[in-house]
């Protein structure tokens, strides 16, 4: 059997997750999903109110200031799971074990 190295299962898991962010969540329902539902189903939906970050550039699963629909919900899929993913990382990366070598 074949060994595959750690950074090949890293690079097709990010390639899997950023062609799924950036095409195939275009295919997903629109309908609206969990507290939405609700929400939607229980009759208080109207009483939702305005947030701080509801001007932010990704709000809505859209990129502010990009006309095509289908291109600016990709790109707000891809940006937020790099961002995600980079976070993930980075939280990875610092509480790692190290050898006893590696601590200073």
């Amino acid at each position: 059997m074949k060994h595959v190295s750690t950074k090949t299962v890293i690079a097709a898991g990010l390639l899997v997750a950023l062609v799924l962010a950036g095409f195939v969540s275009f295919y997903a329902s629109g309908d609206p999903d969990g507290l939405n539902r609700v929400a939607a189903d229980k009759g208080f939906s109207g009483t939702e109110a305005a947030h701080r970050a509801e001007d932010s550039p990704l709000a809505g699963y859209e990129t502010q200031g990009v006309g095509n629909g289908r291109l600016s919900g990709g790109l707000a899929g891809v940006v937020g799971s790099v961002v995600v993913l980079t976070v993930a990382g980075g939280i990875v990366y610092a509480v790692r074990r190290r050898t006893p070598a590696q601590k200073s």
